[in-house]
């Protein structure tokens, strides 16, 4: 309850004026936090090699948070701490995937991938072009191993990693999208509300897994 108004929270702040600053700085990353509270009460966090890649990418994820919502252009540095947050996630998700055979939902997702990197190529830097590209590349890794994960291996909690990197995913592409090709209105609510969602279900996938 408390992540789900912090996070509600956080959206409504950004609309508003003229407090958004204060009370964005202090809901956004604070809701993070209460997400890696949630992703370390198992207590599973020294002895599985699963939690302790989530939790440390939801500590990443904080770093991000942090860099993005800061005045001023440090998205570079936001890009990279969300990048290590995936390649943490990674980690957590290769452990669990099943072993052998090509993931076919690398696929559809490399498909996506693409397409968004084709329509965000025109108005990327070029210093950002290289950056993008491994985003991307990383990020996709990440959901194909979640998804491949939950097929292979069905269950509750891989069921809640997916969706919660597929969420991850989306956010991702819509806050690419509004900040470099079409920003559109609601874009804030659409972009965090996805983000928290899919984070949390992450998060939530340590103790259903602890509970197995």
């Amino acid at each position: 309850m408390a992540i789900l108004l912090s996070a509600s929270l956080t959206i409504a702040a950004h609309y508003l004026r003229p407090n958004r600053p204060t009370l964005f700085y202090i809901f956004k990353p604070l809701t993070t936090i209460l997400i890696l509270v949630a992703a370390l009460l198992p207590g599973t966090f020294l002895t599985d090699p699963y939690a302790r890649a989530i939790g440390l990418g939801l500590l990443f994820s904080l770093f991000g948070d942090i860099w993005l919502m800061l005045p001023g252009n440090r998205f570079l540095f936001g890009l990279v701490s969300f990048l290590l947050a995936h390649i943490c996630y990674i980690f957590a998700f290769l452990a669990g995937a099943p072993a052998g055979g090509f993931p076919w939902p690398v696929l559809p997702l490399l498909l996506i991938g693409a397409s968004l990197l084709v329509y965000l190529w025109p108005a990327l830097s070029a210093s950002l072009k290289a950056a993008v590209s491994l985003y991307v590349a990383v990020i996709v890794a990440m959901v194909a191993l979640a998804v491949t994960r939950a097929i292979g291996r069905f269950s509750i909690d891989t069921l809640f990693a997916a969706i919660g990197a597929l969420l991850f995913l989306a956010s991702d592409a819509m806050l690419a999208i509004d900040r470099f090709r079409r920003p559109f209105r609601l874009a804030q609510a659409a972009i965090l509300g996805s983000y928290f969602i899919g984070q949390l279900m992450i998060a939530l996938s340590i103790g259903l897994l602890a509970s197995r």
